[in-house]
């Protein structure tokens, strides 16, 4: 059962990726990102099929790299998108930021730092 979760979960991010790859990137960041992206769901696809890829410390760096790159870009980008908003305080919007980066994207990271510490 567990294992159906997980390709389903695959199957969401690569539909995400496709999604946005569709719409188009124009700013350099997002290639990054999008780049960014893909390495973190094939290191998410080797620990799904329980297969290796590469060596375990080139998925600690991608790990690290990953989350630190997620969380600058997910709180850059959010605080370009709501400084239009002045009603709802600058606190609560990061906790709405914050607990659906966890919900989204932390399956991935927990996925990606079996896979390179194990």
């Amino acid at each position: 059962m567990l294992d159906i979760l997980w390709y389903c979960y695959l199957g969401f991010l690569a539909i995400a990726a496709i999604g946005i790859l569709i719409t188009g990137y124009k700013k350099p960041f997002a290639i990054l990102d999008f780049i960014i992206s893909i390495i973190t769901w094939i290191g998410l696809f080797g620990y799904v099929t329980n297969k290796p890829i590469l060596f375990p410390f080139v998925w600690k760096i991608v790990f690290v790299a990953g989350l630190l790159w997620d969380v600058y870009f997910s709180f850059k980008k959010f605080n370009e998108e709501v400084n239009d908003d002045d009603e709802t305080p600058k606190s609560i919007k990061f906790c709405i930021i914050g607990i659906t980066f966890i919900i989204l994207i932390g399956p991935l990271y927990f996925g990606l730092f079996h896979y390179a510490f194990k």
